[in-house]
C-alpha cells in the first residue's frame, strides 16, 4: 500500500469547547488508504433521535460537508517540502450539527460555520503516481466515526509549465466558468502567502482563509444591459482577456479586469496565450489602464503600475500585484438524520452525476446515475418515496410517481412543478441532491384529445360520469404524463 509522504497536520481550530477528529488521506486509483495522523480540534455533533419524517420539514436540520480543494498539486523535490497551496480547507455548515451532552436534551453548537485546513501536506519526489485523491474522515469526540468524504481528482505536476498550452494539455488550462484560487507570495516565502479572500462581502487578502472564485471571460457591451453590460463567453482563459472573479459563496464580484501574463516583475502587454495552472499574473482595470489589483498588509488596493522605460510593452508591477493563478474543486456532502437514531457513518455517500428519463404515461421511469450506490438507497420525490429499483453501484431506477401527489389531487396539470430529489437510507438517513425533477404541461392539449374532448356525445343521462373520467385520464396521459424536463439546481 502507497501513501504519500505527510510531515504533521495543523490543528483545526473549530472554535468551541468539545472535539472533532480528522483524518485527512491520500487515495490514488483503487488502491486502500490508511490515515495519516488523527486531527484534534475544537467541535462536536450529536445522534438526533427519533424516526424518519418529512424530507421537507427536516431540511433546516442539514448538515453540511464542503471541501475545498486545488486541481493540482507540485511535487517536492529533495529536502525541500512543497505544501499544497491553497491549503485543503474542510467546511462544516448546517444546523444538524449539534452538541449531545444527554440523549434527552440537544442544542445546538454554533450557526456559524466551522472552518478547518491542513497547511502541512506536501508529495514526496519519490512517488511516481500523477493523479490522487484526498480522503477526509470525520470523527465525534467519542470516536464515533462520522463518515469519509472525498476529493476530487488532483493532478500532480513538477513545476508551472511555460510552454504555450494547447488542446493536449487541457487540464491544465483555466476555462471560462471554472473555479479559481489566487495567492501572493513575497519573496517566495512561504510565511508571506497571502490569499484573496471576501469577509462580510469585502475583499482582503488572507493569510489562513482563501475563496473559491469562478472566473468568466466574456466581453464589454455597452448596449447590452445584463450583468453590467459584461456578456459572457466560453472557451479557456487567454492572457489579454476581459475577465470577472465572482465570489462562489457570497456572490461578491470585482468588476472586469483584463488578465495580463507577469513575467519578471513586469506585466506582458502584447502576450495572447492561454492561462495555465499555477503561473502569475496580473489584473488591470478597465476604468483605469495604468490601475492593477494589488494586496497591502492585508487590504486590496489598487496599484498605479508605471510603463517600463525600455519597453513599452511592459508594466512594471510591485510585489503585492503579481497574483499566482490555481483551478480549485469544491465537493460538498449534504445529508440529514431526521429524526432518527442512527450510530453508523453515512458514508459510503451516494453521488448522483445524471438523470435520464425512459418511457412515459404509467410507466415512466427516471435513470439516476452517480456513484457509490447501494441497494438500500429509496429515491424520494419531494416528501415521496418512489419505488426503486438497484442496477449496479452507478445506477439506480425508480417509477416517476403520478404528478396528482403535488398538485392537490388534480389529474390535469396546471402548473409547473419542480420537487427536490433526495436518497433516503433503509435507516432513514437522507442524502441532498443538487438535482430536481420537473413535470411541465403542454400549452395545450394534442389535437386528437381536443377532439375527443369537443366531440364527444353523452348518450343516456347516467352514463357520462365514466365517460368522463375515460375522457379525463387520456387527457391526462397525453397533456401531462409524458413532457417531464429536468434540470440542474444550482
Amino acid at each position: 500500500m502507497h501513501s504519500f509522504s505527510v510531515e504533521h497536520h495543523q490543528n483545526l481550530g473549530f472554535s468551541s469547547q468539545t472535539h472533532y477528529v480528522l483524518f485527512f488521506a491520500f487515495l490514488c486509483d483503487k488502491h486502500p488508504c490508511r490515515p495519516i495522523r488523527r486531527l484534534n480540534s475544537g467541535f462536536q455533533g450529536c445522534q438526533l433521535l427519533g424516526t424518519s419524517a418529512d424530507l421537507g420539514r427536516e431540511a433546516h436540520a442539514d448538515q453540511s460537508v464542503t471541501i475545498l480543494h486545488a486541481k493540482v498539486a507540485q511535487k517536492s523535490y529533495g529536502n525541500e517540502k512543497r505544501f499544497f497551496c491553497p491549503p485543503p480547507c474542510v467546511y462544516i455548515t448546517g444546523h444538524g450539527w449539534k452538541c449531545n451532552k444527554s440523549h434527552t436534551h440537544a442544542v445546538c453548537v454554533s450557526r456559524q460555520q466551522m472552518f478547518a485546513c491542513a497547511k502541512s501536506l506536501f508529495i514526496s519526489d519519490q512517488d511516481k503516481r500523477k493523479h490522487f485523491c484526498l480522503l477526509l474522515r470525520l470523527f465525534l469526540n467519542n470516536r464515533q466515526e462520522v463518515g469519509s468524504f472525498q476529493s476530487r481528482m488532483i493532478k500532480v505536476i513538477s513545476k508551472p509549465s511555460q510552454k504555450r498550452q494547447s488542446m493536449k494539455n487541457a487540464d491544465l488550462c483555466i476555462s471560462s466558468c471554472s473555479r479559481v484560487a489566487l495567492f501572493n507570495r513575497l519573496r517566495s516565502q512561504t510565511v508571506s502567502t497571502r490569499y484573496l479572500s471576501v469577509d462580510r462581502g469585502a475583499f482582503i487578502a488572507s493569510a489562513r482563509h482563501w475563496t473559491a472564485f469562478t472566473i468568466t471571460m466574456g466581453k464589454l457591451d455597452d448596449q447590452c444591459a445584463e450583468q453590467g453590460g459584461f456578456v459572457l463567453s466560453e472557451g479557456f482563459i487567454c492572457y489579454g482577456c476581459v475577465v470577472q472573479l465572482v465570489c462562489t459563496e457570497s456572490g461578491a464580484a470585482l468588476p472586469p479586469m483584463v488578465i495580463r501574463k507577469v513575467n519578471k516583475q513586469h506585466a506582458i502587454l502584447d502576450v495572447d496565450e492561454p492561462v495555465s495552472q499555477l503561473h502569475k499574473c496580473a489584473f488591470q482595470f478597465r476604468d483605469n489602464p495604468h490601475a492593477y489589483l494589488c494586496l497591502t498588509n492585508d487590504a486590496i488596493i489598487e496599484y498605479q503600475a508605471p510603463f517600463s522605460v525600455r519597453d513599452p510593452s511592459k508594466v512594471v508591477l510591485n510585489d503585492g500585484s503579481c497574483w499566482t493563478i490555481i483551478g480549485v474543486e469544491v465537493v460538498e456532502f449534504t445529508f440529514n438524520q431526521g429524526l432518527a437514531c442512527i450510530t453508523t457513518p453515512v458514508s459510503p455517500f451516494p453521488v448522483v452525476t445524471g438523470l435520464e428519463v425512459n418511457g412515459g404515461g404509467h410507466v415512466a421511469m427516471l435513470e439516476i446515475h452517480g456513484e457509490n450506490f447501494t441497494p438500500h438507497l429509496k429515491v424520494w420525490f419531494g416528501n415521496g418515496e418512489a419505488e426503486t429499483m438497484y442496477k449496479s453501484p452507478k445506477s439506480l431506477l425508480c417509477v416517476v410517481p403520478d404528478v396528482s401527489v403535488f398538485s392537490d389531487g388534480w389529474r390535469c396539470l396546471r402548473r409547473v412543478i419542480t420537487v427536490p430529489l433526495s436518497l433516503v437510507r433503509l435507516d432513514g438517513l437522507i442524502y441532498r441532491t443538487s438535482y430536481s425533477f420537473t413535470y411541465t404541461p403542454e400549452l395545450q392539449p394534442p389535437p386528437s384529445a381536443r377532439m375527443t374532448a369537443g366531440g364527444g356525445k353523452r348518450e343516456g343521462g347516467m352514463g357520462g360520469g365514466q365517460d368522463d373520467d375515460i375522457l379525463l385520464e387520456t387527457i391526462h396521459q397525453e397533456f401531462t404524463r409524458a413532457n417531464f424536463h429536468l434540470f440542474m439546481q444550482s
